[in-house]
């Protein structure tokens, strides 16, 4: 068994913990200044890993090449089979006309301002996306239509991906915080309770932290009422259902609450018109969809109801097989935790990609798509997601590589190493962990154990400080490569995932800071907060 070091530069914990960071800032740097696209800024950050490992964290070459396969497996299956999927919906709605016809409801019965419909769709209906099925598809989706009613490319991805951190906690039916309560043996009710009291915070700002990006201030003015709705009534239904209903519907009643009384508000209350934000008599709007505008919900309608049921109903633990990875299992022992590192992959046939799958063939059926439609509808669906699939199998590949070398550790435990710091800067724990992983639940399964380890031996409440892992990650996930290239996929962005990430890069880093503010507070200010 390979025991992993954790101090393998010279003895000395810092001098280390550069050297383990060194690949995340390959990726970082290639995306963020050289603009690079994500798969190569991925490869480059693999390679520099890969190398780092073997020469000094002394990590056998078998074992090495064992997490990389792990790796791009897990992000091949289950991941990218979720996004796939959700593109083939998206792209099945767009041939049925489906999504012309989403746009034309929005035309037909929101105000004429593009600022509304980005917090309609960016924030309300992202949010809902992301609970049922999450992984990027909704920076996708979202941002395809933005775009369709006048949004700059860039601009859609941006917004949508700093809106997508809302929901991410509780995505896919709290699956992040289920894994959190499975690695850190506490109670799985009490995490999502406190994530219930940090994360609507956030998501209350967030429709006027966006505004203001958008349109600045004077549209945050024009704009108040509404936004104060949106925000309020996701925040205050996220606080409500994770603390007192259960924390796996948090994401769907919260963005529901959020729609319903978002739409029902504007049917009383309209921002003042404004031409600069007008979209009816935009160039990109002059042909309507042939089909009726509320036909548009059908397949977002559709995809919500199979998804939910499919969970409720635990149909993806069907013919669920458990493979022991071979090579790998057991053969790394966590020095920081004195056991073995477990490689399980667990293969679900019919994992919640499977019920998209299932939702995007009967949207198809549903509104007479023919055979030879369907199959162009795949065909454009396997082009757009290559560079996607390629990419994430690099990112995730990359973050098995670090967790079983000892690199992620090394760089854990020196940020636990800062003692009465340590609750500023835990959001930062969770934020790597989501930038690498590209998901929520990966980074709980990461670092969870290691922040609750970090706050008994600082004396810190073990339940806010493995919340805040959770909770900080979110802000990981509008940074990472996975997520925005999936974005990209559907735009004319593809290459570009440099861009993206430079705008995004800045927000990431000062909402992560307010959180770790909060989390400050919360541990020493206002302790009552912690249920």
């Amino acid at each position: 068994m390979f025991s992993q070091l954790l101090t393998p530069v010279a003895g000395n914990l810092w001098l280390s913990f550069l050297v383990a960071a060194l690949p995340i800032a390959i990726v970082l740097i290639l995306l963020g200044i050289a603009r690079r696209p994500a798969w190569q800024a991925s490869l480059a950050g693999l390679a520099t890993a890969f190398a780092i490992a073997l020469a000094v964290w002394r990590f056998p070459a078998g074992l090495a090449l064992d997490s990389i396969a792990a790796g791009a497996t897990f992000a091949l299956w289950p991941v990218m089979w979720i996004v796939v999927n959700a593109l083939l919906l998206y792209n099945i709605a767009v041939a049925s006309g489906r999504f012309t016809a989403f746009r034309d409801w929005l035309l037909d019965h929101l105000p004429d301002d593009r600022r509304v419909i980005l917090v309609v769709i960016g924030f309300c209906f992202g949010c809902l996306l992301e609970g049922i099925a999450g992984f990027g598809t909704p920076v996708a989706i979202t941002s395809a239509l933005l775009i369709l009613v006048g949004f700059p490319a860039t601009e859609a991805l941006a917004f949508t991906l700093i809106f997508n951190t809302a929901p991410v906690a509780f995505g896919a039916l709290g699956a992040p915080i289920t894994v959190l309560g499975q690695v850190t043996g506490l109670d799985p009710a009490r995490l999502g309770a406190m994530v219930g009291r940090q994360l609507p915070f956030l998501a209350l700002i967030l429709p006027f932290y966006v505004m203001t990006l958008y349109g600045g201030l004077r549209s945050l003015r024009a704009l108040l009422p509404l936004l104060t709705v949106a925000g309020g009534s996701f925040a205050i239904a996220q606080f409500l259902t994770a603390n007192y209903i259960n924390y796996a519907l948090t994401d769907v009643l919260s963005s529901l609450a959020a729609l319903a009384s978002t739409l029902g508000f504007l049917r009383v209350w309209h921002p003042a018109p404004d031409p600069e934000f007008a979209v009816r008599h935009h160039h990109h709007h002059t042909e309507r969809s042939h089909v009726r505008g509320w036909q548009g919900w059908l397949p977002w309608i559709l995809v919500s109801v199979v998804v939910i049921v499919w969970t409720e109903l635990k149909i993806a633990s069907i013919g669920q097989q458990t493979i022991l990875w071979p090579g790998l299992h057991n053969a790394v022992e966590i020095t920081l935790y004195h056991k073995p590192y477990a490689a399980k992959y667990v293969f679900q046939p019919l994992a919640t990609g499977t019920a998209i799958l299932l939702a995007s063939l009967l949207t198809a059926a549903l509104v007479g798509l023919s055979p030879a439609r369907l199959l162009r509808c795949i065909t454009a669906t396997a082009r757009q997601s290559a560079i996607a699939v390629l990419t994430v199998a690099l990112i995730v590949a990359l973050a098995f590589l670090m967790n079983y070398a000892g690199l992620t550790y090394t760089l854990g435990m020196g940020v636990a190493a800062t003692s009465l710091a340590f609750p500023l800067l835990s959001p930062f724990l969770g934020w790597v962990a989501v930038f690498l992983s590209g998901s929520d639940t990966s980074g709980n399964a990461l670092f969870g154990n290691l922040q609750v380890v970090a706050a008994h031996q600082l004396g810190l409440n073990p339940v806010l400080i493995a919340a805040t892992n959770s909770s900080g990650g979110v802000m990981g996930k509008m940074i990472s490569p996975q997520n925005i290239a999936t974005g990209v996929s559907v735009t004319d962005l593809k290459g570009r995932e440099g861009v993206v990430f430079a705008r995004t890069f800045p927000h990431s880093i000062v909402l992560t800071l307010l959180l770790g503010l909060l989390v400050l507070a919360q541990q020493y200010l206002v302790p009552w907060m912690v249920p």
